[in-house]
């Protein structure tokens, strides 16, 4: 069980990984067993059946998704949490795209993302 201000600051970090692109302190944050799931990797990766395993599976994701959109920005809305979870909601923002609004849950246990999951809306 973490405090949620805990989770608040793993999820601010989080946040900032991605609109920096930093792969490493991204990848740090997780378990070397999580779990991920996304609209956007069943759609583009439909193989995965939507879900990516172990953090050689999410580098390749997210090394792959920093390639295509160097200008990847999210933009916190809101943060939410407990003991084991975060609640994030945050704005996708790409140039040359609409920008859209995104929930995402993590679960964290032992101070690591064991599990994501992303709704898009």
């Amino acid at each position: 069980m973490s405090r949620p201000e805990d989770l608040i600051a793993l999820a601010r970090t989080w946040l900032s990984c991605f609109t920096t692109h930093d792969l490493d302190t991204l990848l740090s944050l997780y378990a070397d067993d999580a779990r991920h799931t996304s609209p956007k990797l069943r759609a583009l990766r439909p193989d995965t059946g939507g879900y990516l395993i172990g953090k050689a599976a999410l580098r390749e994701w997210w090394a792959d998704a920093f390639g295509r959109l160097p200008g990847l920005r999210y933009v916190e809305e809101s943060l939410t949490a407990d003991g084991e979870r975060v609640f994030m909601e945050y704005r996708r923002q790409v140039p040359g795209e609409p920008e859209s609004m995104v929930a995402e849950v993590l679960v964290v246990r032992e101070g690591r993302i064991g599990a994501s999951r992303v709704y898009h809306g």
